[in-house]
């Protein structure tokens, strides 16, 4: 989850699986959309679908992804190093709420390995 008004590197790069250009903000979101491209259960997903949360409209989630069995995920990447920090707990409990007041349960983060 990131606020769209931050600034920062933008990787892109045409995946099979994501109907527009996927923009990523950082390398985990980078790779993770990659993975997402090559995994078999995974028929559609979206990145950085603007949500209005409880911290207000200028939010984006990481993930939206469409399984073939039609069920939905959600995923927010999260580096380690920031886990700790009340902004970033702050933004992923305001993605899940937001996402379980939608109807969907299947919510996650994405963490990098550690270093």
């Amino acid at each position: 989850m990131r606020n769209i008004n931050t600034r920062t590197k933008t990787l892109k790069k045409k995946l099979n699986k994501c109907k527009t250009i996927f923009y990523a903000y950082n390398e985990l979101q980078f790779k993770y959309g990659n993975l997402l491209d090559e995994k078999d259960n995974v028929s559609e997903f979206k990145c950085n679908v603007k949500i209005n949360c409880s911290l207000g409209d200028n939010y984006t989630t990481d993930f939206y992804i469409i399984n073939k069995d039609g069920s939905i995920t959600i995923r927010e990447c999260v580096y380690r190093n920031k886990l700790n920090k009340p902004l970033t707990a702050k933004m992923l409990d305001s993605s899940r709420n937001y996402w379980l007041s939608k109807g969907i349960k299947n919510w996650g983060i994405v963490i990098n390995e550690e270093e």
